[in-house]
Order: C-alpha cells, then sequence, then structure tokens
C-alpha cells in the first residue's frame, strides 16, 4: 500500500528515540530502586507490574495472540533478556559506576555487528561508525578518577550485553506471530515469575523500608522502561537491522549524561560534550550504511 513503508520508517524512528532516551534515564531509576528493592526482587517487581500493565492494553487493542509454538521462544526470550541481562546490570551497579555500566552497555552494538556478521554485514562505514560510537562513550563517561574497576561487576556487564544482543536476535527469528504489546507483555511476564523464583534465593523481594523515592522508580522503570521502551525495542529490531537498530546503546548514555546536567547538577565539560560529538558522528555512520546497503 501506497504510504506503509514511510510510515512504518517514522513509526521506527519514533520507537529509537524511546529506546534511546527513556533507557538513558534508567541507569539512575535503578539506583534509586536499589534502596529498597534487590536485584531479583526489582526483576519480579518491575516486570510483575510492566506484564499486566502492557496485556491489559493489548488486550484493549485485540492484538492477535502468538501461535503455540511461539510461546516457549517468548519465554526463553523473556527469561534471558528481561530476567537474567537485568538482573545481571542491576547487581552490577552495586559494584561498579553508572558511568562504568554505561561504557560497557554500549558494546551492545558491536555484538549484533559480531552476531550478524555473516547475514548481515556492517561494511566497513558500518564498524568505523560502531567503533566511533564506543571510543565517544569512552570519552562521555569513562573513568575519571583513579582506582581499579571491579572485574567481577565488568564480567557482569559484559555478559549481559552479550545475552541481550543473542536473546534479541532469537526474538527475531523464532517469534513471526502476535503483536508487539502481547509479545512484549508475555516476556515480561515470563521474566516476573524468574525473578520471583530467585528473588528469595538473592535478598528476597524488598530490603528493609520501601522508600516513597525507590517506589516511584520501580514505578517509572516498569511504565516507562518496561512497558514503553521494551515494546518499541521489539518494534525496532523487527523493522530495522540489529547493528543500526543497537546504536541506541550509544545514546544512552549520552541522555543519562544530559539529564544528570540539567535535573541534578552534575558536572558538564569539554571531554564529554566532545564525546557527545563522536557518538553522533559513529551513530550516523551506522545510519547512513544502514539506509544505504
Amino acid at each position: 500500500m501506497p504510504g506503509t513503508a514511510p510510515r512504518s520508517n517514522v513509526l521506527a524512528w519514533i520507537a529509537y528515540a524511546v529506546c534511546a532516551i527513556v533507557w538513558g534515564s534508567t541507569y539512575f531509576a535503578i539506583a534509586v530502586a536499589l534502596e529498597s528493592f534487590p536485584p531479583y526482587g526489582m526483576v519480579a517487581v518491575r516486570f510483575g507490574v510492566a506484564s499486566v500493565l502492557t496485556l491489559g492494553v493489548a488486550r484493549l487493542f485485540r492484538e492477535p495472540w502468538p501461535a503455540r509454538k511461539e510461546l516457549p521462544h517468548l519465554a526463553l526470550v523473556g527469561v534471558l533478556l528481561l530476567g537474567i541481562c537485568n538482573a545481571l546490570i542491576v547487581w552490577s551497579e552495586t559494584r561498579v559506576t553508572s558511568g562504568v555500566a554505561a561504557v560497557l552497555a554500549a558494546l551492545t552494538p558491536a555484538w549484533f555487528g559480531i552476531l550478524t556478521a555473516r547475514t548481515e554485514p556492517l561494511g566497513a562505514r558500518g564498524w568505523i561508525g560502531t567503533g566511533l560510537g564506543l571510543a565517544g562513550v569512552v570519552l562521555l563517561v569513562g573513568p575519571g578518577t583513579s582506582g581499579g574497576v571491579d572485574l567481577v561487576g565488568v564480567a557482569a556487564i559484559l555478559l549481559a550485553t552479550f545475552l541481550w544482543a543473542v536473546g534479541t536476535l532469537h526474538h527475531r527469528k523464532y517469534v513471526r506471530g502476535g503483536g508487539a504489546l502481547t509479545n512484549a507483555g508475555l516476556e515480561m511476564l515470563a521474566a516476573a515469575i524468574f525473578g520471583a523464583i530467585l528473588a528469595p534465593f538473592g535478598g528476597g523481594f524488598v530490603s528493609g523500608a520501601v522508600t516513597p523515592k525507590a517506589l516511584l522508580a520501580i514505578g517509572y522503570l516498569a511504565v516507562f522502561g518496561s512497558c514503553l521502551a521494551y515494546t518499541a525495542h521489539l518494534y525496532l529490531t523487527k523493522t530495522w537491522s540489529p547493528a543500526r537498530a543497537g546504536t541506541y546503546a550509544y545514546l544512552n548514555p549520552v541522555i543519562a549524561v544530559l539529564l544528570g546536567a540539567a535535573f541534578l547538577g552534575e558536572a558538564f565539560n569539554a571531554r564529554m560534550a566532545l564525546g557527545m560529538a563522536v557518538v553522533l558522528v559513529g551513530v550516523a555512520l551506522v545510519q547512513y550504511r544502514s539506509q544505504r546497503g
């Protein structure tokens, strides 16, 4: 139909912006939520709430249900991406700074490029853009203080980024039916069940009193970080190549730094501005390569 492709492209760009902006704000929200919610407890509560809301909206829109044979794949992806990967990121932030976490999480597009090198090659321009994006992130939020970095925390984030890429590609390959909201809600439900099973063995569902700040943070993570951004992520990876879609991870720390400077009075200097410029050039190269090839 005339106009379908342009409309799809506009929606993809909106989804991309949502992933970049919303997930760029979740590092701070996770740090606040950790005041009251241990990692697996956070997974259970966050995705339990998000799954109910997302599936409820999906029913209102009468979205199609996925085929029965696709349900195990949705469950696997939900546990892998939203259960294990999120728990690893949350846990790592108890051992490393959010800046280090942001740098390492930006490896995600590189994993996509490596894992899809044979089927969807990036080409020289795409790899240059990927390298520039990562270099810009290091400039932007790289550790500026002396002292070592916790290697166990680093390893946890590296594993999370690799598993995120693997799980995303699995969803893209094996999940064909169902609406975006329905699929996202089912994956969130699987993650919530996974978190609920492990929470009693990993610090429980809450740690001490639940503070208003932590409750607000978990609500933000559930509604915006999960319902909105994760659904946008699933749509985006179906519309664009994984390596192109994954460049939102380079923009996440850019958003995090800008929000910190604007609302929390955090430092913003020339090195950070240079890092942002390098990130944007890298993303532009990957996007240009993807649209041309």
